[in-house]
């Protein structure tokens, strides 16, 4: 049985929803999740956990996101993008490399951001999306964001091709229409490709029709993204067999029961680890401590111990 992430590249018109059931259906198993939602006219990476993998989503670091979009200048509608209907239209004409660079630069770094009312954020347990297609506008809290690098791609009136690299919870359609609001004419998404989310890249995606040959072949497992790799981020600490049967029992490890490896326990004071058998996850533990005590290893979630992501 494969346990662990596979990246999908998400095609445009459908939802992450509806890959989560494709990926059901061609791996044979029901417990299939994603992460980062992609918008259904948006493509690229989507990470897809499968079997043990949904158990490590909360352990992810995806706070780095990287997308490449196509901007449609002197066009505004109610959804930010090309898919919805248009709102007003404005003259771009007078719109330069150097005005975009500019407008670039000052949604470069920490901004506020109103979340679009097309979105999935719940309002009072409703989907903000079906407010608005009831035809109903409802006020939404601005939320701070991070945007790494603005970087102009190319510029060809009407359309302005740019790669963002942001935070988590940033939305790009949203950006699109401030940048096109700052600059008079009003601007919307036409395209939209996720390159990165966290960990997961474009370099090692499937589509959907890769992953049923993958599957069809009989050996899938060096196609997948291992639960130990997911959580990548996090330092490791190596069971020793005292501290594995520990760990096996729901109880946490000391540190006489581990191998730092390539860790100092000074930098080691506070935080989540990885514990890991053979580069295998084991568990995700926490470290905690004072200035005046020696931490304590304490479990988090314990996983499946046997390399299953191997091929008959």
């Amino acid at each position: 049985m494969i346990h662990g992430f596979i990246v999908i590249d998400k095609p445009a018109g459908i939802t992450s929803h509806d890959v989560v059931s494709r990926v059901r259906r061609i791996a044979g198993t029901r417990r299939v999740g994603h992460t980062g939602t992609l918008d259904p006219f948006a493509t690229g990476v989507l990470p897809i956990a499968v079997n043990d993998g949904t158990k490590t989503i909360p352990f992810l670091d995806e706070g780095l996101k990287c997308y490449e979009a196509l901007m449609q200048l002197g066009l505004s509608t109610d959804t930010l993008d090309i898919t919805g209907q248009a709102l007003s239209e404005g003259d771009y004409s007078l719109v330069t490399e150097d005005l975009l660079r500019g407008a670039f630069t000052r949604f470069t770094g920490t901004i506020s951001q109103t979340p679009p009312m097309y979105s999935a954020i719940k309002q009072n347990g409703q989907p903000l999306y079906k407010l608005a297609r009831q035809g109903q506008q409802v006020e939404r809290a601005a939320r701070q964001v991070e945007i790494h690098s603005l970087e102009l791609l190319s510029f060809s009136p009407p359309y302005v091709s740019l790669r963002v690299t942001c935070s988590r919870g940033t939305y790009v359609r949203t950006l699109a229409d401030d940048i096109g609001a700052l600059l008079g004419c009003g601007a919307c998404l036409k395209e939209l490709r996720r390159t990165a989310s966290g960990p997961f890249h474009l370099r090692n995606s499937l589509t959907l029709e890769m992953l049923e040959d993958v599957f069809r072949e009989g050996c899938p497992a060096d196609r997948f993204i291992t639960p130990y790799e997911a959580l990548g981020h996090l330092p490791d600490l190596s069971l020793k067999q005292a501290g594995l049967t520990k760990v096996l029992h729901g109880r946490s490890p000391e540190w006489s029961e581990v191998e730092l490896g390539q860790q100092s326990r000074s930098n080691l004071n506070s935080g989540l680890v990885r514990l890991s058998l053979g580069a295998e996850l084991v568990a995700v533990a926490e470290i905690r401590g004072g200035a005046e005590q020696l931490p304590k290893i304490t479990l988090k979630r314990v996983f499946r111990t046997e390399p299953d992501n191997r091929c008959p």
